[in-house]
């Protein structure tokens, strides 16, 4: 699942990447295909009632862009543990590395502000951030 599909049933916004993609709309229970419901409905029991992380739009183009899914290997919860962990030590901007790939959140906003695949690791700086968080 891409982001934008979440985001979509989430927000109930039309999130355009000029590729077609199925829609997924909060509440929709797909019947006979031995689903169990949409996917906005499975990414809320896998979180509970945990406040969930927003991704700014910047953070959206590149999760496109670079072809990351969150959901895969519980990427999104542990993302979120993450971002808890770092607001429990007080940090304000940190960097979130969940597998291979880093998230640059604004803590005091719970708000992702870009991401970067393993793939662009390399050669990278990060600045402006107090905190590294590895989940």
């Amino acid at each position: 699942m891409l982001i934008s599909e979440y985001l979509a049933g989430r927000n109930q916004i039309s999130v355009s990447t000029g590729v077609n993609r199925p829609s997924y709309k909060t509440g929709e229970n797909v019947q006979g295909s031995g689903e169990q419901g949409s996917f906005a409905d499975e990414l809320k029991n896998r979180l509970g009632t945990a406040k969930e992380v927003e991704f700014s739009s910047h953070a959206i183009k590149r999760l496109e862009s670079r072809q990351i899914d969150v959901i895969e290997n519980d990427r999104l919860e542990r993302l979120n543990k993450g971002v808890e962990l770092a607001a429990e030590k007080g940090s304000e901007e940190s960097l979130i590395l969940v597998d291979s790939t880093a998230f640059i959140v604004s803590v005091k906003n719970n708000t992702v502000i870009t991401t970067v695949s393993a793939d662009d690791l390399k050669g990278n700086v990060f600045t402006n951030i107090d905190s590294a968080v590895i989940v």
